[in-house]
């Protein structure tokens, strides 16, 4: 379910959203597509993530699933109850499945991702009646600032013939 964002919340969001993007410009960084994520727990950072796919040689290293196995660790349990995932793009089929079986409370996202985002384009996992988790979504944070750093990341690699 979408969540209704109060001044407050929106500003706490844009403030660890700024956070992601600068893990996102990481990944960039060592050529992987700029995606950033962070857990919040308690106010707190718990862990972060940006995309290691072609580093790692590992399709499942996407950021948000790099940030919930280290969250895992520093939390010692597999389930991350009452935390926040911040993420620079709405995520995917797989790592959907990865947040509701962390059971994260909350998902905060920026740019949208209209051919494979899984929380309300694609399709809409956060609230499917075939899981017994659902998480609240709060989608477009920063979604500009999110947005613009994929575009001139792909007109890039374009230009260069790299990918």
């Amino acid at each position: 379910m979408k969540t209704i964002l109060t001044e407050n919340q929106r500003k706490i969001d844009e403030s660890w959203m700024r956070y992601a993007i600068r893990l996102a410009q990481r990944a960039e960084s060592i050529g992987e597509v700029p995606v950033g994520a962070l857990i919040i727990k308690n106010e707190k950072m718990i862990a972060e993530g940006w995309n290691q796919v072609i580093q790692a040689c590992d399709p499942s290293a996407h950021a948000e699933i790099i940030a919930i196995r280290h969250a895992g660790k520093i939390i010692d349990n597999y389930r991350l109850i009452d935390t926040t995932l911040y993420i620079t793009l709405e995520p995917c089929v797989m790592c959907m499945g990865a947040i509701s079986q962390a059971r994260i409370n909350r998902l905060v996202f920026g740019a949208f991702d209209n051919k494979r985002g899984a929380v309300c384009n694609a399709l809409n996992l956060t609230n499917a009646p075939f899981l017994n988790h659902h998480v609240a979504w709060q989608g477009g944070i920063l979604e500009e600032s999110c947005s613009q750093l994929l575009k001139d990341f792909f007109i890039a690699r374009r230009k260069s013939n790299n990918f």
